[in-house]
C-alpha cells in the first residue's frame, strides 16, 4: 500500500488475507448501519413528534443527516489517503456510535436534530472508507465480489429502515431506533480493531492536514445543500431566505477554490476533475443520484394514489429493484471484461433511460406488476451501470489517491440526490398545480387522498406528476450517457495491482 516496500508488502499478505473474512463482515456491518440510518427514522416520525414535540422543524432529521454525511466525504477521503484507513474508519464509527448514543438520549427536538447531525459526521467516514478498504481488499478481478455484497447490504437496509423503523416505534420505543445501531456498530468496530492490520508505511515528512479548505469545503457544501433541502419547502425559492442561501453558496465557493489553489494537500485537489476517467465518472455518479430520486421517493406516492395499494404493498414494488440491482452488479464482471467498462455503463444507463421514458406509458390506473417489473428491469440496469464506473475509477489510481478518488465519486452522487429532490419536487408540484387549477402541492394533495376525501381528477393529477418525473430522471440518465460517451476515454487508464 502506497509507499511499503514490496519486502513489506509481502510480508504484511498472509496476515491480511487470513483476517479478510472478519474485515469484510465488519465493512457489512458498517454499510447497513450507514444506510439504515438514512431511512430508519422516516416512520417514526409521528412517535418522535408525539413525545418531543417540534413538528415544525422534524424534516432536519433527514436533512441534517444528509448535509452531515455529504460534506464530510471529501474530509474523510483526503484523511485516510494520509494516516490510513483504519484510523478514519474508527473514528468514524466512534463517532457514529456517541451520536446514535445521544439521539437515544435526546430530550427535545432541537436536542434530537444536533445529535442527528452528530450521527452523520460519522456516518460520513463509514461510506466513504468502506468502499475505500473494499478495493483496497481486494485485487481488481476479484472487486465485484466485494462491491455486489456491499450493495446489497445498502440496498436491502435503505429498503428495510422504514419496515424496521416503523415495528421498534409501535412495539417498543422510539429511541430504540437508534439504541439498535449501539451492539452492531460495537461489534463492527471491534472486528476492525481486533483484525483489520495495515502494512506500515515508510516515514515521511509530518503529513499536513488542510483545515481551512476542509472548514471552507464544509461551510460551502452545508449552506448549499441548505438552501436545496428547504427551498420550496421551509421557504419559496425565490424568497429572501432562499437568494441569501444561494448567494453566500456562491461566494463560498469562491473562497473554496480560492483556499484550495494555496493548500499545499488540498482536501478536494485539482486532479479529481482534471482527469478524465474521475472527472466523467464523477458526473455520471451525479446524475445516478439524480434520477434515483424518481423511483425512490415519488413511487410509494404513485402506488398508494394511483394504485390504491396498501404503504406494505407500496413498499414491496419499489423494494423489487433491489433483488436485481446486486444480481446484475455481481454478473457485470463478465461484461466489462468483454468491452471495457466505459461501454458497459452505457450499456447499463442506456437501458435505464429508456426503461424511465416507459414508465407515462403505463396504462392508468394500471396494475402493480406494471411498475414493479419496471423498477426489476431499472435495478438490472443500474447495477450494469454503477459498479463497472466504481470499480473501474478506482482501479486508475494508487493507494494514496483511492481515498479522495472514492469520497469524490459518492459526494457527487449524494449532491446529485439532493439536487434531484429539490429539482423533482418543483416539477412535481408544478404539475399538480397546473392541472388542479393553482391548488395544492403534492403532501397536501396525497393527504387529501389517504383521508377519501380526493375526487378521480385528484388521482390523474398526482399520475401526471409523477409521469413528469419519470421523464425528468430519463433525462437525466441520456445525460450521464452523454458525459461516459464524450468525456470518459474508451479504455480506463488501469493501473497494475
Amino acid at each position: 500500500m502506497g509507499s511499503t516496500s514490496s519486502a513489506e508488502r509481502e510480508a504484511a499478505r498472509p496476515a491480511a488475507a487470513g483476517r479478510r473474512g472478519a474485515v469484510v463482515a465488519a465493512l457489512m456491518l458498517s454499510m447497513a448501519l450507514a444506510a439504515l440510518d438514512a431511512t430508519i427514522v422516516s416512520t417514526a416520525v409521528p412517535q418522535i413528534v408525539g413525545d418531543l414535540g417540534g413538528f415544525s422543524v422534524f424534516s432536519w432529521l433527514f436533512s441534517g443527516y444528509l448535509l452531515a454525511v455529504t460534506v464530510t466525504l471529501p474530509l474523510y477521503g483526503k484523511l485516510s489517503d494520509t494516516f490510513g484507513r483504519k484510523p478514519v474508519l474508527i473514528a468514524g464509527s466512534a463517532l457514529f456510535l456517541l451520536g446514535s448514543l445521544l439521539c437515544a438520549l435526546a430530550w427535545n427536538m432541537g436536542a434530537l436534530i444536533a445529535f442527528r447531525v452528530v450521527q452523520g459526521l460519522g456516518g460520513g467516514a463509514l461510506q466513504g472508507t468502506v468502499q475505500t478498504l473494499a478495493a483496497d481488499l481486494y485485487p481488481l478481478k476479484d472487486r465485484p465480489k466485494i462491491q455486489s455484497k456491499l450493495s446489497t447490504v445498502w440496498a436491502v437496509s435503505a429498503v428495510a429502515g422504514p419496515g424496521l423503523g416503523g415495528v421498534l416505534a409501535a412495539y417498543a420505543d422510539w429511541r430504540w431506533i437508534f439504541l439498535i445501531n449501539l451492539p452492531i456498530g460495537a461489534l463492527a468496530l471491534w472486528l476492525i480493531v481486533r483484525h483489520l492490520h495495515e502494512p506500515e508505511r515508510e516515514a515521511t515528512a509530518r503529513a499536513r492536514v488542510d483545515w481551512a479548505g476542509a472548514l471552507a469545503v464544509f461551510a460551502c457544501g452545508g449552506v448549499l445543500l441548505t438552501a436545496l433541502v428547504q427551498g420550496g419547502v421551509a421557504w419559496p425559492w425565490l424568497s429572501a431566505p432562499s437568494l441569501a442561501l444561494f448567494g453566500a453558496g456562491l461566494a463560498l465557493v469562491a473562497v473554496v477554490v480560492l483556499v484550495e489553489r494555496r493548500a499545499a494537500e488540498p482536501i478536494i485537489p485539482g486532479w479529481v476533475w482534471r482527469r478524465r476517467t474521475i472527472a466523467a465518472v464523477n458526473l455520471a455518479l451525479g446524475a445516478l443520484g439524480l434520477l434515483m430520486v424518481a423511483p425512490s421517493v415519488f413511487l410509494p406516492t404513485y402506488a398508494q394514489s394511483v394504485l390504491g395499494l396498501a404503504p406494505v404493498a407500496a413498499g414491496f414494488v419499489l423494494s423489487v429493484w433491489t433483488l436485481s440491482w446486486p444480481v446484475s452488479a455481481a454478473l457485470s464482471q463478465h461484461v466489462y471484461r468483454r468491452i471495457g467498462f466505459r461501454n458497459t455503463a452505457m450499456l447499463g444507463i442506456g437501458t435505464a433511460a429508456l426503461i424511465l421514458f416507459a414508465f407515462p406509458f403505463l396504462p392508468y390506473p394500471g396494475q402493480a406488476w406494471q411498475p414493479a417489473l419496471l423498477m426489476l428491469l431499472l435495478g438490472a440496469a443500474l447495477g450494469l451501470f454503477q459498479l463497472p464506473l466504481i470499480v473501474g475509477v478506482q482501479s486508475t489510481v494508487g493507494w494514496a489517491e483511492r481515498g479522495t478518488t472514492t469520497a469524490s465519486v459518492l459526494f457527487c452522487r449524494q449532491t446529485g440526490q439532493t439536487i434531484g429532490a429539490a429539482v423533482f419536487g418543483a416539477v412535481a408540484n408544478g404539475v399538480l398545480a397546473a392541472r388542479l387549477g393553482g391548488a395544492g402541492d403534492l403532501d397536501s394533495v396525497t393527504r387529501a387522498l389517504d383521508s377519501g376525501s380526493a375526487p378521480e381528477a385528484t388521482r390523474r393529477a398526482i399520475a401526471d406528476a409523477v409521469h413528469a418525473v419519470y421523464l425528468g430522471a430519463a433525462c437525466a440518465a441520456a445525460l450521464a450517457f452523454l458525459v461516459l460517451l464524450f468525456l470518459a476515454p474508451r479504455k480506463f487508464p488501469v493501473l497494475k495491482d
